[in-house]
Order: C-alpha cells, then sequence, then structure tokens
C-alpha cells in the first residue's frame, strides 16, 4: 500500500510539473500546449512499453516532455520562417495606397550622388554629402532630394514611384522649376537605378521651410512602414 502511495504521489507530482511547465512555455513561446500533449501522450505511450516498472515509466514521461518541448522550439522556429516568406508577398507601395488622393505635378527628375561629378566637393570637403537644409544626405525610405525651393520648400514630402518617398532636403543651381535631384549613394546606382526621367510625382506634404535630422529619423523609423522599408532595402541590395 505504501509503495502505491509513493507511486501515485510521484505520478501526480510529476503530472503537474509537466502541466506547469507546458504551461509556462505557451506563455513564452505561443506553442499551442494542446498540439505538445498529443505529441507527448504518444511518445509516453511507447516509453511505457518499453519500462520495467510504473516507477520508470514516470521518469520516461518526464525524458518525453522534455523532448517535445524541444521539438516544439524547432516548430515553432519554422512557422516563424514561413511567416518571413509569406512577408515577401506584401504590396509595394504603388500597391498600397490611393495616390489619386494627392495633388501630382510633374517633373523632370535626375539622380545624383554627393560626390565630386555631382557637387563639385570631395569627401574631404568639410560639407561632404551636408544638403542646404543643414541634413546629411540619405537613401533611405524616405530619402534626401533637391528641388527648387520656390516650387517646393524645404521639407516637402513627395512620393516617387520606382524610387519612394522623397523629402526636399536641397537645392541646386541647375534645378529650375519642376525639376527634381534625387540622392543615390553611388555613380552606379544612379546610371542602374533611374539615369533621368519624366513622370508624375505626388505631393504628400508641402514643407514649411525646415528640416532636421531627427524628422527624418522619424519619417524613417515610423513603425507602421517598416514592412515597406525592408522590401525597399532588399529591392535596394539586388
Amino acid at each position: 500500500m505504501n509503495k502505491l502511495k509513493k507511486w501515485m504521489k510521484r505520478s501526480v507530482m510529476s503530472a503537474l510539473f509537466i502541466g506547469a511547465l507546458l504551461t509556462t512555455f505557451h506563455s513564452i513561446s505561443g506553442v499551442e500546449a494542446r498540439s505538445i500533449v498529443q505529441l507527448y501522450e504518444s511518445e509516453a505511450e511507447h516509453a511505457g512499453k518499453d519500462g520495467n516498472s510504473k516507477f520508470d515509466h514516470t521518469l520516461k514521461s518526464v525524458g518525453v516532455a522534455f523532448k517535445f518541448l524541444k521539438q516544439a522550439v524547432s516548430l515553432e522556429s519554422k512557422i516563424s520562417a514561413s511567416e518571413a516568406v509569406a512577408s515577401e508577398q506584401l504590396p509595394t507601395l504603388e500597391e498600397s495606397i490611393d495616390w489619386s488622393q494627392y495633388q501630382k505635378k510633374q517633373v523632370i527628375a535626375t539622380g545624383y550622388t554627393a560626390f565630386y561629378e555631382s557637387t563639385g566637393k570631395n569627401p574631404d570637403h568639410p560639407s561632404f554629402g551636408v544638403t542646404y537644409s543643414g541634413v546629411k544626405v540619405k537613401r533611405d525610405l524616405y530619402s534626401t532630394v533637391a528641388a527648387d525651393l520656390n516650387v517646393f520648400p524645404i521639407g516637402t514630402i513627395l512620393f516617387i514611384p520606382d524610387y519612394g518617398y522623397g523629402v526636399v532636403a536641397d537645392k541646386g543651381g541647375a534645378i529650375k522649376g519642376n525639376k527634381l535631384d534625387l540622392y543615390y549613394e553611388t555613380v552606379d546606382d544612379v546610371y542602374n537605378n533611374w539615369g533621368k526621367k519624366t513622370l508624375d510625382v505626388y505631393i504628400v506634404e508641402m514643407g514649411n521651410g525646415t528640416l532636421t535630422e531627427e524628422d527624418l529619423r522619424l519619417l524613417n523609423e515610423n513603425e507602421s512602414m517598416q514592412v515597406f522599408r525592408q522590401q525597399y532595402i532588399r529591392s535596394e541590395k539586388k
């Protein structure tokens, strides 16, 4: 009788321990406990066939639970990877927003870099890579662009198809009227990704004449835009 009581006590404690373990694992990983339990019951039954005593069976059951926690972690990793692949299918910015709600303007857009061929400055120049607004040139989801400030004041946000968002941060002596210079990091990028195009751009917001590094950072790190930003980053690295 004493042996039976000890066995029952150990079995109950093991069951409570496993239940607590499964609950804790679910709260951390999000894996459904019933999925693990189903696997556990199957494996525990198999373990029981090989056991020499009820006590051995209890110990094996605990080991099986740990084994399936490990398998569940692997399953969770596979699910996360699948979700990442699915995110690749998200629509582009062009497809996601009804751009007809914004005023559009036809412009002639060319690409430029911060280097001598575009700005007459070399990297050792004190203002190399610094725009008229004071912010550094940047190619990102929201990139710095140059415009005629009488048409598009500093801080104006434009959506430029096939380029992304452009924030007016700079001006140029040759940029008069409906012209834009779109920043790229290298001359190869300019030739391979843009060159010169005549196209309609969409005015998202007219600027007030100022732009700071913090303004640009907040635009690029807006949480709701990170999916599009990642799409852009991947496309740029191809």
